[in-house]
């Protein structure tokens, strides 16, 4: 476990190191937040919903606040399987999915916090109906946070599954741009999944793209009832153990089959 660790501290430090790229995705993510908003307000102004207003603000704000939690990728690793670099990896006496696991966590948090925290504290100053809406209470603000972890543990699982398929395909692109479509609309990040129709409800939200971020958000808008916390907790972690596990399968199975590319 302390070698995951330190792997997972390592890479924290390297996503600080970025500081002007993570200003560029703050200003660009300000940017397109308004621009949905906007889109959104007239939308209620020609046919308004039954979700109120405020809760679509929100919902765009912490959406593009953990964008990068959805879409950052290991480009290390990917450039390592297309060279035939990860041979270097299989020499290490640890796990090498519980390593790369390790590594893209810590990708993805640091680059959510050090777009997310400055984005929100933006949104909050915004004035009522463009800004950010405070949670339904503390323990939904309690409950969304621990939603937000399970989501990115969630997000990590995906990722390493598609880099198992990268180490067959040689290819990462195909698998990429598939997993990025149906994390962007069944997540909610390009319709709030809570203007999608009643009837596909049920479904869309037993998806695990649901589980990483449309479930806190909806926790910390008070859509969720504290009393169904619970259950949907217990979702987003069964869906993130099912994940990893068949993530597991599929490197172990590569690694006992892997041809090394590159010289």
């Amino acid at each position: 476990m302390r070698a995951y660790l330190s792997v997972f501290r390592l890479r924290r430090r390297l996503e600080t190191q970025y500081r002007g790229a993570a200003l560029g995705g703050i200003i660009c993510q300000v940017f397109f937040g308004l621009i949905l908003i906007a889109l959104y307000r007239a939308l209620y102004a020609g046919k308004p919903q039954a979700l109120p207003f405020p809760h679509v603000a929100t919902y765009v704000w912490l959406q593009q606040a953990f964008f990068r939690m959805l879409l950052a990728s290991d480009a290390d690793l990917m450039d390592k399987i297309r060279t035939g670099g990860i041979a270097c990896d299989l020499c290490r006496p640890v796990n090498l999915y519980g390593f790369y696991y390790a590594r893209i966590l810590a990708q993805k948090l640091m680059g959510s916090l050090l777009r997310g925290v400055p984005m929100l504290v933006f949104a909050a100053l915004l004035p009522e109906g463009w800004g950010i809406a405070p949670p339904a209470s503390l323990p939904a603000l309690l409950l969304s946070l621990a939603a937000l972890a399970l989501g990115l543990g969630c997000v990590s699982a995906l990722e390493n599954i598609t880099m198992a398929f990268t180490m067959r395909t040689l290819d990462f692109r195909g698998m990429q741009a598939m997993l990025n479509l149906l994390m962007m609309v069944l997540s909610g990040n390009i319709l709030p999944l809570t203007l999608f129709p009643d009837s596909w409800q049920p479904v869309i939200t037993a998806l695990p793209y649901a589980q990483l971020l449309d479930a806190p958000i909806r926790l910390y808008t008070g859509e969720y009832a504290l009393s169904r916390a619970g259950g949907i907790l217990l979702i987003q972690a069964a869906w993130t153990a099912a994940l990893i596990l068949l993530g597991l399968a599929m490197w172990h199975k590569n690694q006992r089959r892997m041809i090394i590319q590159g010289g």
